[in-house]
């Protein structure tokens, strides 16, 4: 029996359309979700916004703590249903997919931690005569109605950094996730209704015209717009936002590794592998450009190439899954059109470089494509990764820098003044020393720089953006 999803919007009649929802592995349908009209997205602003102008009825935040403590609990009894389904509709291998869940539950514990450590300050008074008598503290509000974008490619736990910490700092939240994976999404917030959240607070719809999107993103009455997606999409919305709603973006790179001759290859190079072709390299992080000596990158290459095809590509539900399909058909077409190309411009193969089926790509190693490729210079978001030879290791930072978007990276080395020298120089907003680029928790800060991002994503910082802090100044003869 296939589960219903209604428009998660308090009296929503739709448009009459249907969102038909199929598995990437093999196309075959998993359900139809029904689209938001015009009217919905105004019913869901105007729902938002009258319950944030309503100061009586904002949660407090001891009932803020029980519905996440709630949520929390459901999700840990329901986590093989989230992850085999988070799989299905995604693509991530369940092996996979059960650790994004274990994340997502402890993500929406976090929220609970930032909310019993956060709060106001003391400003200092009584330093000179204009500030005699008085006392000056702050209080942390809501920022108010809060809408979210989110990406496809880790279904719930993108969610949960976006809807969790507007839930924990008081915010009306609409959420409108990614067309493929929009499943994921509407449970959790079933969830969060079911822990006893009002359905005012968190609302959640796709829609059918991306106008529509956009008319639910730049209203005048959005306080925050938190967006995860490419670049050319988050970049132009934030372009028209209405005045005064702040923003956070989180876009893609093409990380880089830079490898030094001391480096550890038998602990690092598995970690490279892994962090390249996890999730069929569909992840803003993954490994794509590693750095290595010229002496040493041949014997690099040849090791992760053996790594790349000794990995089972497959049905994301299967135990024995590695690495599952692409999301969509077009962008196997993408990924093989880029590969073909740049070894038509004189990058060697190593493995893979060819097409499984209509939503599967082999896992791919390439040997020194050319700088300009577009393997090279932009965002594969595939299980594609490229090796580059180097002879001076202030060439390799200059070629990993060369990019117009920056995020993580990562050095390889046991010699602690080359990692030293190489994370002041790269331009990354966080270097990894011997691990791979994609490594995240959800307590740390997450954020792209130049045009991979505004902003910087983890929970407790997410949680801050959206939140003012209301400064409060009293003046007594006591004081």
């Amino acid at each position: 029996m296939k589960e219903e999803f209604s428009i998660m919007i308090p009296g929503a009649q739709g448009d009459g359309a249907r969102l038909r929802v199929v598995a990437p592995w093999d196309l075959t349908p998993i359900t139809e979700v029904a689209t938001a009209s015009a009217k919905d997205i105004e019913r869901a602003l105007e729902t938002a916004y009258r319950v944030f102008r309503d100061r009586d009825q904002w949660l407090p935040v001891s009932r803020r703590i029980e519905i996440l403590e709630k949520t929390a609990c459901l999700m840990e009894q329901q986590a093989g249903h989230l992850a085999l389904e988070a799989a299905r509709e995604g693509g991530k291998p369940l092996v996979d997919s059960r650790v994004e869940v274990a994340r997502a539950i402890d993500g929406v514990k976090n929220c609970i931690e930032v909310l019993r450590s956060g709060g106001g300050r003391e400003i200092p008074m009584g330093l000179n005569a204009a500030s005699q008598n008085r006392l000056a503290f702050t209080r942390k509000e809501p920022i108010g109605v809060v809408v979210a974008v989110s990406a496809f490619n880790h279904p719930l736990n993108l969610i949960v950094h976006q809807v969790g910490p507007a839930i924990a700092a008081g915010c009306p939240v609409i959420i409108k996730p990614a067309e493929d994976t929009p499943l994921s999404c509407f449970r959790f917030i079933k969830l969060l209704r079911e822990a006893g959240l009002p359905e005012a607070y968190c609302q959640g719809c796709v829609v059918s015209e991306v106008t529509l999107a956009e008319r639910l993103v730049t209203d005048e009455r959005v306080a925050f717009f938190s967006f995860i997606g490419s670049a050319k999409v988050g970049w132009m919305l934030r372009s028209k936002l209405a005045p005064g709603t702040r923003c956070a973006l989180e876009h893609g790179g093409a990380a880089p590794v830079i490898i030094d001759t001391t480096a550890d290859l038998e602990d690092t190079l598995p970690l490279l592998a892994k962090g390249g072709l996890y999730h069929a390299g569909q992840v803003c992080v993954s490994v794509q450009r590693v750095y290595a000596p010229r002496s040493m990158a041949p014997d690099i290459a040849e090791r992760l190439a053996r790594m790349a095809q000794a990995m089972n590509v497959g049905d994301p539900t299967a135990e024995s899954t590695q690495v599952g399909p692409l999301i969509r058909p077009r962008e196997v077409n993408r990924i093989a059109e880029w590969v073909d190309k740049a070894l038509a411009e004189g990058a060697t193969r190593l493995c893979g470089a060819e097409t499984l089926s209509e939503t599967s790509y082999a896992c791919t190693i390439l040997q020194d494509p050319a700088d300009t490729s577009l393997v090279s210079t932009h965002e594969i978001f595939g299980p594609v990764v490229c090796v580059y030879s180097y002879e001076d290791v202030d060439e390799a930072l200059t070629r990993a820098n060369d990019l117009p978007y920056a995020f993580q990276a990562s050095v390889l080395t046991r010699d602690i003044d080359f990692a030293l020298r190489c994370s002041r120089r790269l331009d990354a907003a966080t270097v990894m020393i011997n691990d791979h680029t994609a490594f995240r928790v959800d307590w740390m800060p997450f954020a792209g720089i130049r045009q991979s991002g505004l902003g910087t994503g983890g929970i407790p910082y997410t949680f801050e953006d959206m939140q003012i802090e209301k400064q409060i100044i009293v003046r007594s003869s006591e004081l």
